[in-house]
């Protein structure tokens, strides 16, 4: 029973594994995988059941054709192994060590003249024989293929094939059978540059592509800094200077009993409270979310990832037309929506819908695939996230409504219900519509 529950837990395992890999490490896992498949798919089928005919051709054939066997196995699992570091050298990432082929080298070599001693005491006859050459090079030519250039793959392949064919020759291999066995190399090398080649190269291209957009991101990011830096820099700058100068004066004046020093002081106070309000004025216009903007981010950022977006109703002025507070709320659902669509389950497609009741606008996001694993701050968060359930605190100030939960067994719905009576108030959060009170002396705190 126990052992029956650890191979349940281990499957659970990979199947989580699986879901919080990205699109691009699942099509990586893949290719990795179907690489090491087609070596062991030679292995056991083209390289193992002709040896079968070895039982009945005595003790010699035998031996060699369990050390065929043997030689297989074991360049298998070296190819197996050394497929990481080949993609890594493929990639540019990380030479290949060259060590590293000195003993699947030898063990080709061995291969090969287990392969013609068993054609010379005719432990494999006919088709047999032919399905052992073609098993030959597979393991050790997939890793190699990645590690060199195509034309000296070709040259190399070229050499071994002449080689392996004049050695039957010689051990007195008929000429029907030599043809074959030409054949049958001349098909694997084929296949093992085009399975092997292709689909490292399209997985790179991929990973350039992931690579160029993190950069891109990471270049948005540093220049939106440098752009709040700049503004901060403005608004601040000559205000603190004018205190600065203001406040000697004031010490100037008072030192010589000059009644003047109290209006310069009062003056420094008027522009400390100018500087806060302007200060306000820029970290709001970097905070807020501006609705028909996330509305068109968020669709092409869905559909870059390959996701189908839909937006039904945001085709009024300014969206639905709704207030600036309004719409700056809504913003925040449907960034936060789009991020989860993101990072959770495994959508295909999303739909972002806005309509305006007679006192409020309804916002849903709705995206299926998300059978696979439970979206972060759903309905059933347990504290994982905190995304969409900050979303239901920021709503809930304003009078508004949130919800977010799974519908049906693949679809999650995001559900967003804003008052048209909501306004910011003096600190640039979005509240109620009751009047705000007086702006204070004091710069709030970040939230």
């Amino acid at each position: 029973m126990k052992g029956l529950r650890g191979v349940i837990g281990r499957v659970r395992g990979w199947r989580r594994g699986w879901h919080e890999r990205s699109k691009l490490q699942r099509i990586d896992l893949y290719t990795r995988v179907t690489l090491c498949s087609i070596t062991w798919f030679f292995a056991v089928s083209w390289g193992l059941l002709p040896l079968g005919e070895t039982l009945d051709q005595g003790p010699v054939a035998m031996a060699l054709g369990g050390a065929f066997l043997a030689a297989n196995i074991a360049q298998s699992v070296l190819s197996s192994r050394n497929l990481t570091p080949a993609f890594d050298d493929y990639r540019g990432t990380e030479p290949f060590p060259p060590g590293r082929l000195r003993l699947p080298a030898a063990l080709q070599v061995l291969m090969t003249g287990l392969l013609l001693a068993l054609a010379a005491v005719g432990g494999v006859k006919e088709e047999g024989l032919v399905l052992l050459v073609l098993d030959l090079p597979v393991a050790f030519a997939i890793p190699y293929v990645l590690i060199v250039p195509v034309r000296r793959f070709l040259l190399h392949a070229a050499a071994f094939s002449v080689a392996v064919v004049a050695l039957l020759a010689a051990v007195g291999v008929p000429g029907g059978l030599l043809f074959g066995a030409a054949v049958s190399l001349v098909v694997v090398t084929l296949l093992v540059l085009v399975s092997a080649r292709p689909s490292v190269w399209s997985l790179s291209v991929m990973w350039q592509a992931e690579e160029a957009r993190d950069m891109q991101a990471r270049l948005a990011v540093a220049e939106e800094r440098l752009r709040f830096g700049r503004d901060m820099h403005d608004v601040l700058g000559r205000n603190l200077s004018v205190i600065a100068l203001k406040s000697e004066l004031a010490v100037e004046l008072a030192q010589r009993g000059n009644p003047a020093a109290m209006d310069q002081m009062v003056e420094v106070q008027r522009i400390a409270r100018a500087s806060q309000q302007e200060v306000r004025d820029v970290v709001r216009g970097y905070r807020e979310a501006d609705l028909p903007t996330e509305l068109m981010g968020a669709q092409g950022v869905l559909q870059a990832a390959g996701i189908t977006c839909t937006v039904e109703g945001a085709d009024g002025p300014a969206g639905i037309g709704a207030p600036a507070a309004v719409q700056a709320a809504l913003g925040w659902v449907v960034r936060e929506a789009a991020t989860n669509v993101l990072r959770h389950g495994d959508p295909r497609h999303c739909w972002i819908r806005l309509a305006r009741t007679r006192d409020a606008v309804v916002l849903k996001v709705e995206n299926d695939g998300a059978g696979a694993t439970r979206p972060l701050g759903g309905a059933d968060d347990d504290g994982g996230g905190s995304g969409l359930a900050g979303l239901r605190v920021r709503l809930g100030a304003l009078g508004g409504s949130f919800s977010a939960g799974a519908v049906g067994d693949d679809l999650f719905r995001v559900t967003a219900t804003v008052p048209l009576t909501a306004r910011p108030d003096t600190n640039g959060r979005l509240a109620p519509s009751p009047e705000p009170s007086a702006a204070p002396s004091v710069l709030p705190e970040e939230r």
